[in-house]
């Protein structure tokens, strides 16, 4: 497909701004609907649209082919629906932005898996680009560092939001795997129906009735927020380079940040604003560089590749 870099800029923007809004509203509706039935919920909405989609397009994943992969299939579904439920989960402790921060573990995670199995190399940019993560989380929780001394309602957000990113490798890997036979639409359909069963018997369907008009308004959001998150970003990769996109959606944890203060300043009584820092700031800002340095700092860097 043609390059179109403005329209791919406006899709991976939009992306980005989806999955850095989810967790505020997410929270909303964790005080009313516990975790496993919101996240049920999520994967339904996104599998019967991707269903539909794919049916339209007369695309769907041939059933012979699924069957041969089902083993890897199943190892991407416990790591997707891990990945959705412990960082839901995660908002019942701790705050949007502090479990946003977190969501480019996944990606390291993936260079690391890719050297360890695939026998990849690991750039220098990189190696700085772990640097900066881990310096810049360092910053983040600058004034923090005695939550973490035991189990507390903090520590326990954290390490459920630490895990959240880390079990996603799992689906980052089985994806990268079946990408080889199947479009990355068949693999997310796919992964969504086999998370819709593994939390059909957890799901609890009456709470949905429990929600306020505002509190389902959110759920609805979080619903919708798979399909838009994802199909922009689908659509930023048709029109846009992979580094350029890419470095779009590290900005994720800061558009967390600066949907907090937004929803804060117009409704404070709902929403609260994230408790940082000066320091705080200057840590996220390294983090989202040291991601960014990852992506696309071979074009920046000279890259002395090591085994």
């Amino acid at each position: 497909m043609k390059q179109q870099p403005l329209f791919g800029f406006m899709f991976a923007l939009i992306a980005a701004m989806a999955w850095g809004s989810l967790p505020i509203a997410l929270k909303q509706v964790l005080s009313i609907m516990n975790a496993q039935t919101i996240v049920w919920y999520r994967f339904v909405v996104a599998t019967l649209a991707l269903l539909f989609l794919l049916a339209y397009k007369k695309t769907l994943p041939e059933a012979r082919k699924v069957g041969r992969y089902g083993w890897l299939a199943i190892i991407g579904v416990f790591g997707l629906a891990g990945n959705f439920l412990l960082f839901s989960s995660s908002l019942n402790y701790i705050e949007p932005s502090i479990a946003q921060i977190f969501i480019h573990l996944s990606s390291f995670g993936m260079l690391i898996c890719g050297v360890l199995i695939f026998k990849e190399t690991l750039g220098g940019h990189q190696k700085v680009g772990i640097l900066l993560l881990l310096i810049g989380l360092g910053l983040f929780f600058n004034d923090r560092f005695e939550t973490f001394v035991g189990i507390n309602q903090y520590s326990t957000g954290v390490i459920l939001s630490v895990s959240a990113a880390l079990v996603w490798v799992a689906y980052g890997m089985v994806q990268k795997l079946m990408l080889r036979k199947f479009s990355s639409q068949q693999i997310l359909v796919m992964m969504y129906f086999g998370c819709a069963m593994v939390f059909t018997p957890m799901a609890d369907f009456s709470q949905v009735s429990a929600l306020t008009p505002f509190a389902l308004a959110c759920f609805i959001y979080c619903c919708l927020n798979t399909l838009i998150g994802y199909g922009a970003y689908a659509e930023a990769l048709n029109r846009w380079d992979v580094s350029k996109v890419s470095v779009v959606v590290t900005l994720v944890p800061l558009f967390t940040i600066f949907f907090s203060h937004i929803a804060h300043i117009i409704s404070p009584e709902h929403f609260n604003a994230p408790e940082l820092n000066s320091i705080s700031y200057i840590g996220a800002f390294i983090v989202v560089c040291g991601a960014i340095l990852s992506a696309i700092g071979h074009k920046l860097l000279p890259s002395h590749k090591v085994k």
